[in-house]
C-alpha cells in the first residue's frame, strides 16, 4: 500500500466509478452552485423586491437570515451525514432548499420573504458540507485537489455572475424568477444523486443529540446575529448587544456541557481538542475573514478611490475568483510533494504578500497592480483552503469525515460573518471620524450620510471637486485600514499554520477516540504528509 493510500483508508461507504462518478460530480457542482448563487443573486434585485413588497427597513434581513440559517446548520448536517449517510441528507437538504425557493418566489410581503429565505438557508446548510464530504469520499488524495478546485470555482463564478443574473431577471422578467430558476436545477441535482450515488451505510439505531443540536444552533445563531446586526440595527455597546451576547454565551456553555455527556454528540468536543483539526479550522477561519474583506471592500476601493466603473471593479475582483480555483487545483501536486501543512503555509505566506500589496496601494494606484494583488490573494487562499480540508478528511474514517468537513465549513462561515462585521465597523468608524475632522469650508457640504460615499466612481457623485476629493481621501483612509487588518489576519494565519503538525499521517484517527502513535511509512515522511 502506498503512503497516499495509507492516509486515506477510511470506510468506503460511498462508491462510484467511471461515468457514474462523473455524473455525481456534475450533480455536486450543480448543488454547490445553488447554495452559492443564492448568496449573491438577490443583491441587484432588491430595488424591484422593495418596490413590490415594501419593507425597505427590513431588506437587509433577506441576506442575513440566509447566511444565519446556513451557518448554524452546517455542523449539525455534518454529524447527521456521518450517522445516516451523505445521500439522504443531501437530497433532503436540496428539497428543503427548493421548498424555500418556491415559497420565496411566492412571497406576499417582506416578512414572508425573510421567513422563506430562512428555509432556503436551512436547506443550503446541508448542501455545502455534504458536497465537500462526498468529494472526500469519492476521490483519493491525488484527485481531490482537482475536484476541490472545480467546487471552489463555483463560488468564484457565482460571486461574479450572481448579481448579473439577478439584475437580468429583475429588469426583463420578474425578481421572483431568481428563486423559481432554482427548481429545475435542484430537481436535476436530486435526480442525479438519487440515481447515481450508492452508499453502503451500516444501519443501526442512533441516539440523535437533539438538545446539543438546539443549543448549538441557538448559541451560534445569536452570536452570528450580533455580528450581522451589531453596529447596524443597534450599537455595539447597547442593551440589545449585551443581551444577545449573554444569551449566546449561556447557550454555548450549555452546549459544551451537553456534548460532554451525550452518547452521540452533535459536534463532538474532540474537534476542538485535536491540534490538527483545530489548527486547520483556525486557519480556515482566517481565510474566511480575509476573503470577505476583499469581496466586500475591494470594489469599494476600486470605485470610490480609483474612480473606475462597476465593470472594471468586477474585473479586479474576478482576478481573485479566477486564481483561487486554479491554485486550489495546483495544490494537489504541491501537497503530494511537500505535505498538507507546508502547502497551506506557502499559501498563507502568499496571502501576506498580497496583503502588503494592497497596503501599498495609493489613490493613484494602477488598475493592473490592484488586479495583480487580487490575483495573488486568490492564489494564496486557494493554496490554504484545499490542502487543509483534504488533509483533515484524509486522517479520519468515513464515520467522522462529515464532522470534520462540517466544522471546517462552519469555521469559514463564522470567519466571513465576523470579518464582515469587523471590517464594516472599521470603515464606518474611519469615515465618521474623517467627516468630523473636515475643515469648516467643507463640513457643511459633505454628504448627509457616509452610506452614499461609494455609490459612484470617485465616491462623491454630484459634489464639488474639493468636497469630492475630501470624500475620496476618506474612502482611501477607511479601506486602507481594512487592508491593514486583513494583512494582520493573514500573518496570524501563517502563525496558526506553523503550529499545526507537519506530518498528518502519524495523527490518523477514525473509529477510535485516541490518536495513533504509529509513525507514517517512510515515503509519507519524505513528502511531509
Amino acid at each position: 500500500m502506498s503512503d497516499v493510500a495509507s492516509l486515506d483508508g477510511g470506510v468506503a461507504a460511498s462508491s462510484a466509478q467511471g461515468p457514474e462518478r462523473s455524473r455525481i460530480l456534475v450533480g455536486l457542482v450543480l448543488a454547490m452552485g445553488l447554495a452559492a448563487m443564492d448568496t449573491t443573486i438577490v443583491a441587484t434585485a432588491i430595488p424591484s423586491i422593495v418596490s413590490d413588497l415594501g419593507g425597505f427597513a427590513l431588506f437587509t434581513w433577506v441576506f442575513s437570515i440566509y447566511v444565519l440559517a446556513q451557518a448554524v446548520t452546517i455542523p449539525i448536517y455534518g454529524k447527521l451525514a456521518d450517522l445516516y449517510g451523505r445521500k439522504p441528507l443531501l437530497i433532503a437538504g436540496t428539497l428543503v432548499f427548493l421548498a424555500g425557493s418556491m415559497l420565496s418566489g411566492m412571497a406576499w410581503n417582506m416578512v414572508a420573504l425573510i421567513v422563506f429565505r430562512g428555509i432556503q438557508g436551512i436547506g443550503a446548510g446541508a448542501i455545502q458540507p455534504i458536497v465537500m464530504t462526498l468529494a472526500g469520499d469519492l476521490y483519493d488524495i491525488r484527485e481531490r485537489a482537482r475536484v476541490q478546485g472545480w467546487l471552489s470555482s463555483v463560488w468564484g463564478i457565482s460571486a461574479v455572475i450572481g448579481p448579473a443574473i439577478g439584475g437580468f431577471f429583475s429588469q426583463y422578467a420578474s425578481w421572483r424568477w431568481i428563486f423559481y430558476i432554482n427548481i429545475p436545477l435542484g430537481l436535476l441535482v436530486v435526480f442525479i444523486i438519487g440515481k447515481s450515488l450508492h452508499e453502503r451505510v451500516e444501519r443501526h439505531e442512533h441516539r440523535i443529540d437533539y438538545a446539543g443540536s438546539a443549543l448549538l444552533a441557538l448559541g451560534v445563531g445569536l452570536l452570528i446575529l450580533e455580528l450581522l446586526e451589531g453596529g447596524v440595527d443597534w450599537p455595539w455597546i447597547s442593551l440589545p448587544s449585551v443581551l444577545v451576547v449573554a444569551f449566546a454565551l449561556i447557550a454555548i456553555a450549555a452546549f459544551i456541557w451537553q456534548e460532554s455527556r451525550a452518547a452521540e454528540p452533535a459536534l463532538p468536543l474532540w474537534v476542538f481538542s485535536r491540534r490538527l483539526v483545530l489548527g486547520a479550522n483556525l486557519a480556515t477561519f482566517g481565510l474566511g475573514v480575509v476573503s470577505i474583506g476583499l469581496l466586500t471592500f475591494l470594489p469599494t476601493f476600486a470605485q470610490g478611490v480609483l474612480g473606475v466603473d462597476a465593470v472594471v471593479a468586477g474585473f479586479i475582483l474576478a482576478a481573485m475568483s479566477i486564481s483561487w480555483p486554479i491554485f486550489s487545483t495546483l495544490s494537489g501536486r504541491l501537497y503530494l510533494r511537500f505535505g498538507f501543512r507546508d502547502t497551506a503555509l506557502i499559501g498563507a505566506v502568499i496571502a501576506v504578500i498580497a496583503g502588503f500589496m494592497f497596503v501599498s496601494l495609493t489613490p493613484a494606484a494602477s488598475i493592473w497592480f490592484t488586479t495583480l494583488g487580487s490575483f495573488v490573494m486568490g492564489a494564496g487562499l486557494g493554496l490554504i483552503a484545499t490542502p487543509l480540508i483534504v488533509g483533515i478528511q484524509s486522517v479520519v474514517g468515513w464515520n467522522r469525515r462529515g464532522v470534520v468537513t462540517g466544522s471546517n465549513m462552519f469555521a469559514r462561515q463564522l470567519g466571513q460573518a465576523l470579518g464582515a462585521a469587523i471590517f464594516g465597523s472599521v470603515v464606518n468608524t474611519a469615515l465618521a471620524v474623517w467627516f468630523q475632522q473636515a475643515p469648516a469650508s467643507i463640513a457643511a457640504r459633505l454628504p448627509s450620510s457616509i452610506n452614499v460615499t461609494s455609490q459612484a466612481p470617485g465616491g462623491a457623485s454630484g459634489l464639488s471637486a474639493e468636497v469630492a476629493a475630501y470624500v475620496r481621501q476618506g474612502l482611501y483612509v477607511a479601506t486602507h485600514q481594512v487592508f491593514w487588518a486583513l494583512t494582520v489576519v493573514a500573518i496570524a494565519t501563517v502563525l496558526v499554520t506553523l503550529l499545526m503538525p507537519r506530518h498528518f499521517a502519524s495523527l490518523r484517527f477514525g473509529d477510535e477516540e485516541a490518536e495513533t502513535a504509529a509513525r507514517p511509512p517512510r515515503e509519507a515522511e519524505d513528502i511531509g504528509v
